[in-house]
């Protein structure tokens, strides 16, 4: 009896071991919320505000270790205030492209996902609304692509994933008034696995 249950040990210690060696292939939708702030010079001071994101992510991974790509539609909202009490409230549009690397720990469809790499976000639209007393004068002129860096954590139980990251901006996404302006992010989301 204890030969058969070593043997039967053995060999799911084995199979566990090499489908992690395989080659895997996974794709999904994913959604969720995020909350962004400008980091900005002594010029302007920025409050958190609640956004969204939504798109499509690709896992593909071998011993252990994957690489994530993922394409997702985001509004980001931020509120910029000058040193006269001015108020620009700002909302982007963008595409966003991260490239993950990660790894997971876990078993039976159970796991625990560590993940970091850059960010490409293509501003699609950027509206801003200012009180009558900032004028045009505080209005932002913004770049249409800027560059971050992610860094976060999720679980999978099953098809479904949860993911909580941080975004830090790596580039000043700011043209005339908003020079030292850099995107700092916090998200929220949730994905499902199709395949």
């Amino acid at each position: 009896m204890k030969k058969i249950l070593l043997s039967a040990l053995f060999l799911f210690v084995g199979a566990a071991a090499f489908s992690q060696v395989l080659p895997s292939f996974q794709f999904g939708i994913k959604g969720g919320a995020n909350l962004s702030k400008f980091s900005t010079s002594n010029t302007f001071d920025s409050d958190n505000r609640a956004g969204y994101y939504a798109g499509f992510w690709a896992r593909i991974g071998a011993a252990g270790i994957h690489l994530q790509p993922e394409l997702y539609l985001s509004g980001k909202n931020a509120t910029l205030t000058n040193d006269a009490g001015g108020e620009n409230k700002v909302k982007f549009t963008s595409l966003d492209v991260p490239v993950l690397i990660g790894t997971k720990i876990g078993a039976a469809g159970i796991g625990v996902r560590l993940n970091t790499g850059p960010v490409v976000s293509f501003i699609l639209d950027d509206k801003q609304s200012f009180g009558a007393a900032a004028g045009n004068v505080f209005k932002g002129d913004f770049k249409g692509q800027n560059f971050a860096w992610q860094f976060g954590a999720g679980l999978d139980i099953g098809g479904l994933g949860i993911d909580l990251r941080y975004e830090k901006g790596l580039s000043k996404i700011g043209r005339d008034g908003y020079n030292d302006t850099k995107l700092n992010l916090f998200t929220f989301g949730l994905a499902y696995k199709l395949f």
